[in-house]
């Protein structure tokens, strides 16, 4: 974990994503620990954390200790990663995805996020 990533359970939701997605997008990772390409997708998004250094937060959650977040979002298949931006979901995607979708998607969550802060 680094400054940019951290876990999220219920009761914590509303600050770790809704708030703090008022300064910086926020990727939730909804994932579970028997799931196969949820240990795929999330040593890439690690990764991502790490190389666009203070320019998201990643926010995860085991779906299998946070069942309402996943039932909010209604997930249908694991992982399922949601951005928020300023209080609001703004973009999803789910399953295993490659380091270039990865890139693409948070290079659009972070430019739609700047473009709503002007």
């Amino acid at each position: 974990m680094s400054d940019y990533s951290y876990n999220v359970e219920e009761d914590s939701f509303e600050e770790l994503v809704v708030a703090r997605s008022n300064e910086l997008p926020v990727l939730m990772d909804i994932s579970a620990e028997w799931c196969g390409p949820c240990k795929v997708l999330g040593p890439l998004l690690h990764k991502m954390v790490f190389e666009y250094n203070g320019k998201f937060y990643l926010g995860i959650v085991d779906a299998d200790e946070n069942m309402r977040i996943a039932g909010k979002h209604k997930v249908r298949g694991f992982p399922t990663v949601v951005a928020y931006s300023h209080g609001v979901e703004i973009d999803r995607f789910h399953g295993a995805q490659t380091e270039g979708f990865l890139r693409k998607f948070i290079d659009g969550v972070i430019e739609r996020h700047a473009a709503t802060a002007e």
